[in-house]
Order: structure tokens, then C-alpha cells, then sequence
């Protein structure tokens, strides 16, 4: 990114102009905008696309357009100063990192971050990541995981990678296994769920989703157990399809919802289950493995289970083979 101005002092009072590089190209300008002003609330950005303050190669564009390499972007004047209530920066945020090179960023995500902003979420791993990388060029989540769910979270540090590992995600390439245990004892040694889901909104606003076979989206995930106690069962589940809160509901689906889930569970055991120490969904994502974006060389990242999670499955399960 090159941008023009008097100095650092100053550039957030001028008009600046930043060129387009491969990081930036393929994106839209309203991500591309939010990512590099950094500080700059998010409604701030929109406004001046609205106003046609941003001008692309001396054109007017919709917040939707994408960047081809080598636009000259005019970003007029931003005093900080203008920022809404509620609006403050991103606070800085650095991760265990799994993996890194020049193309991506696998790190280890805690339960109760959400990956991104919005829905009442100020900042989201995304947002706070970048705060705590002003060097980097390009940094977009490469997949999601839910709010509670911690492991393994892939990013990409270059367009074409984010691209590579789209595509990955879209043809079924990527290798994704969770760890979850859930209520009541799995007679299958595998399973396979084949079960479509629908997205809806809940009078209180809150997302959820539902099977539907009508109307739903396809989703898939086999499951693989791992060990039982005589309440319980530990499972690996594979991901075929990635749809929202997917493992959850087709696992509520089957009479076995996770241990500790808040919005498909058994909200009396979960009561019950916090007394035992385990105060959080039990659902982690484990394992991602895919082709490298750049060299198509094999990659694996794992992510070994949290503390509270390790000392219940201990408790549980204990140190024996699957029964």
C-alpha cells in the first residue's frame, strides 16, 4: 500500500491516495477501506462510499466493488476525532500461533471470541488480529468458527491464498475434525449425518438454525466414536458441508446434543455439568488439514485441547480405548 502525505502526523487530516498491490487486489473496497484505516469505525467508511468522498481511478463506486491491481484510490480526510459512541478501535490481540508463513495464519482460538464483529460484537478475532499486525497487507479469516467453539482458526495473508483455500473449502478439500462430547451413549462406532439446515432469526434476534429438509441448505458430518463413560460419549466429528452451527444441531438432531451447549442442549444438564467444572460448550475444533495455497504441499494443524475441556475428558473417559 503506498500512500501519499505530509507525514505520519498529519496523513489522517489529508486526502490520501493508496494504490492497490496483489493483497488488495480481487477485494471489495469496503473491506479493503476497513482493514487498512485502521482506527477508522466501520460506519465512518461507509459513509464517505455513500458520499462518493472515495474516488476509484477518479470514479464514484458502490461499497460492493472489487479492486483490480494497480487502482489509485483517493480517501478523503478523516479527522479520529469523528468517531461514534461505541466506535472505539480495536484493541490489539495476539493468539498462540499453530502456523505461519507468507500466505497463511493458523492460530489458537479460545472459546467466547467471537471471529468477527457485529450482532452487538464490537470486535471480533479478525478485527483484533489486524490491530495487532498495522505491518500486514492483507489478513481475512479463511473459515469461521462458532463464539464458544475454540481451536484451530486458518487465515489468509494474501488474496490468492484466500482464494486457494475457498476453493478448497467449496470442492469438499479441506480436512476439518472437531473433538465434542455429547449427551447419552453413541451406539455407532461411526455415523454418518445427512441432514439439511435452515438459518432463521428468533423473535429476540438471535441466529439459530433448524433442520429442514425442504427449505434447508445441504450439510453432512460423520461422527466417530471415541470413548464412553455411562452418561456420555466423546466423538470426533468430521465436517463434509460447513454450515452454521452444523455439528451442534445435527448432533441435537440425533438425541445426542453437546455437552454444555446454551442454544441446543440440555440447559438442566448443562446446570448440572457446571458444578463438575465444565463451564463451556464441549466442542473443539482440533484438526485442519489442506493443500498450502502456494506450493500444494501437504499441511496439518492441530490444536491440543484446552485446559477445562482435557481435566473433564480425564475425569470422564479417563486414559482407556473407546468401549
Amino acid at each position: 500500500m503506498k500512500v501519499e502525505g505530509k507525514d505520519a502526523a498529519t496523513a489522517e487530516r489529508a486526502v490520501r491516495w493508496i494504490e492497490v498491490d496483489e493483497g488488495g487486489a480481487g477485494q471489495r473496497i469496503d473491506n479493503f477501506l476497513v482493514s487498512r484505516l485502521k482506527g477508522v469505525p466501520k460506519s465512518h467508511v461507509y459513509r464517505i462510499l455513500r458520499s462518493g468522498e472515495v474516488r476509484v481511478n477518479s470514479g464514484r463506486v458502490a461499497a460492493s466493488h472489487r479492486l483490480a491491481l494497480g487502482d489509485r484510490i483517493r480517501v478523503p480526510p478523516i479527522r479520529l476525532a469523528e468517531r461514534e459512541a461505541g466506535d472505539a478501535p480495536a484493541p490489539a490481540l495476539e493468539l498462540p500461533v499453530l502456523f505461519e508463513d507468507d500466505h497463511i495464519l493458523a492460530v489458537d482460538k479460545p472459546a467466547g471470541l467471537a471471529v468477527h464483529g457485529g450482532s452487538g460484537i464490537a470486535h471480533g478475532v479478525i478485527e483484533r488480529l489486524r490491530a495487532g499486525r498495522p505491518e500486514a497487507k492483507f489478513l481475512e479469516l479463511a473459515h469461521r468458527l462458532d463464539r464458544e467453539t475454540s481451536g484451530v482458526l486458518l487465515l489468509a495473508k494474501k488474496r490468492s491464498a484466500l482464494t486457494a483455500l475457498h476453493e478448497d473449502l467449496r470442492e469438499r478439500a479441506m480436512d476439518k475434525r472437531y473433538l465434542v462430547a455429547v449427551d447419552g451413549r453413541v451406539r455407532d462406532v461411526m455415523r454418518r449425518v445427512k441432514v439439511a439446515l435452515r438459518r432463521y432469526t428468533t423473535g429476540e434476534g438471535e441466529r439459530r438454525v433448524a433442520v429442514d429438509e425442504r427449505e434447508g441448505q445441504e450439510a453432512e458430518t460423520i461422527f466417530r466414536r471415541l470413548a464412553r463413560s455411562e452418561d456420555f460419549s466423546l466423538l470426533e466429528a468430521e465436517l463434509l458441508t460447513g454450515r452454521t452451527h452444523q455439528i451442534r444441531v445435527h448432533l441435537a438432531h440425533i438425541g445426542h446434543p453437546v455437552l454444555g451447549d446454551d442454544k441446543y442442549g440440555d440447559f438442566t444438564l448443562n446446570k448440572a455439568l457446571r458444578k463438575r467444572g465444565l463451564k463451556r460448550m464441549f466442542l473443539h475444533a482440533a484438526q485442519l488439514s489442506f493443500a498450502h495455497p502456494a506450493t500444494g504441499e501437504p499441511v496439518t494443524v492441530r490444536s491440543p485441547l484446552p485446559a477445562e475441556l482435557e481435566a473433564f475428558r480425564r475425569a470422564t473417559f479417563g486414559e482407556g480405548e473407546p468401549s
